[in-house]
């Protein structure tokens, strides 16, 4: 055999001196001394431009054949890729000689050619439930927490309005521990709690009793208290320590006393409870819609569960409810007057969420405690309403009056 035959020796399975043509055409007949044992012969009339496949390693092209794991048969030798049909014949992919096709493998004896079962066809996969948002909370926790706050809160407010006073202390007081809580365990800044504490319930009393200016004068004195109260202590961190202790107190009392101010008007306790139904309303308009609808993120580097649909629901709303309230609850109030207060509290809730949003991010935490289940802390209700309460207050002295 000379070199257009490439040389190879009969092909494993193939008859016995049936090969394709030499340089002379002619196509030798009968057996070749040494030649493997018998398998199906070529077509002779077919094989006239043919020549044997050349020895090629045993190795699966493109990393792998998927018929491997299906139990498909390989030919040892020289490496075919075929495509059985269901009928049993199969023609091998074209050679660089040309084109020959082999005869059903039915022809071939068992030892040659291994048997092909049939592949088993693909188990059904279950199909995978579909993933429902989640809240992020327990809700049932959270709504049977809220309904205890507000009973107690209406209790207060209808009854006596000092007793709500006596509500708001404690809030500042539990917010105020848990804010200085986690600025010492988070970033070591020790923030004096007792000055805190004390100067920020008098600010509440203040306010309530003496307006603004008896707000502005506890502030005051609460700053100067935590300056002197820190000097106590070795005077490394000291800059830090009274810095945070006095954002604490215009964050939490300060920002509180307007709540006071506002129960100090004959309709304060109607007043005070547009401004926490608004405010509620608000918070709840943003997490219906953004739930649902939300897409586009709002501030995804500082909270990134809030989106501009959640912002649009809120404003919906709060204008609504606000119009409502302003028309029918509040004395000489009108209902656009309403969609003005209930645009201004949906953007300052916003805000004021955001902002305690940063500081958690800045602390590395979710919750700023764990007192009410579903919730988090006191100061995680208190976000929204701290900033929302300066701006409703000024919007009704403005709209209809201090009363």
């Amino acid at each position: 055999m000379n070199d257009s035959s490439w040389g190879a020796p009969p092909r494993a399975g193939s008859q016995a001196g049936y090969w394709g043509p030499n340089d002379h055409g002619a196509v030798p007949h009968g057996p070749v001394q040494g030649a493997a044992p018998a398998g199906p012969a070529y077509d002779a009339p077919e094989a006239q431009q043919t020549r044997p496949m050349p020895i090629v390693p045993d190795v699966p092209a493109h990393g792998g054949n998927q018929d491997d794991d299906r139990g498909a048969a390989r030919l040892g030798g020289p490496l075919f890729r075929d495509e059985t049909s269901h009928g049993g014949t199969f023609r091998n992919e074209t050679s660089p000689a040309g084109t020959f096709r082999d005869e059903t493998p039915s022809a071939q004896p068992a030892a040659a050619v291994p048997q092909n079962p049939e592949p088993m066809p693909d188990a059904p996969q279950p199909a995978s439930a579909p993933q429902k948002k989640s809240a992020g909370r327990d809700l049932t926790a959270a709504i049977g927490v809220g309904v205890g706050l507000g009973a107690v809160i209406i209790a207060s407010l209808f009854v006596v309005k000092a007793v709500f006073v006596g509500v708001i202390a404690v809030a500042v007081v539990v917010g105020l521990w848990e804010l200085t809580s986690r600025l010492q365990e988070r970033k070591g800044i020790k923030a004096p709690l007792v000055p805190l504490a004390v100067g920020g319930a008098a600010m509440v009393v203040a306010g309530y009793v003496r307006g603004a200016e008896g707000a502005w004068v506890a502030m005051a004195l609460t700053a100067l208290a935590i300056l002197v109260w820190r000097m106590t202590e070795p005077p490394e961190g000291y800059l830090k320590d009274v810095t945070a202790g006095v954002f604490a107190a215009f964050y939490v009392p300060f920002l509180a006393t307007f709540v006071a101010m506002m129960l100090t008007a004959d309709d304060g306790a109607l007043r005070v409870m547009t401004f926490l139904l608004l405010t509620v309303v608000s918070d709840t308009g943003a997490y219906a819609v953004g739930w649902r609808f939300g897409k586009h993120k709002l501030a995804p580097r500082i909270s990134p569960g809030k989106t501009r649909e959640g912002l649009l629901g809120a404003v919906s709303f709060a204008m609504v409810v606000g119009a409502l309230c302003m028309e029918f609850v509040i004395e000489d109030g009108t209902w656009w007057q309403g969609l003005l207060l209930g645009l201004a509290v949906a953007v300052s809730a916003t805000l004021g969420d955001l902002g305690e949003s940063m500081i958690k991010r800045d602390l590395g935490i979710k919750d700023m405690g764990t007192l009410l289940p579903g919730h988090g802390g006191i100061m995680d209700r208190l976000d929204s309403l701290l900033p929302t309460a300066p701006v409703v207050w000024l919007l009704l002295v403005l709209f209809v009056g201090s009363g």
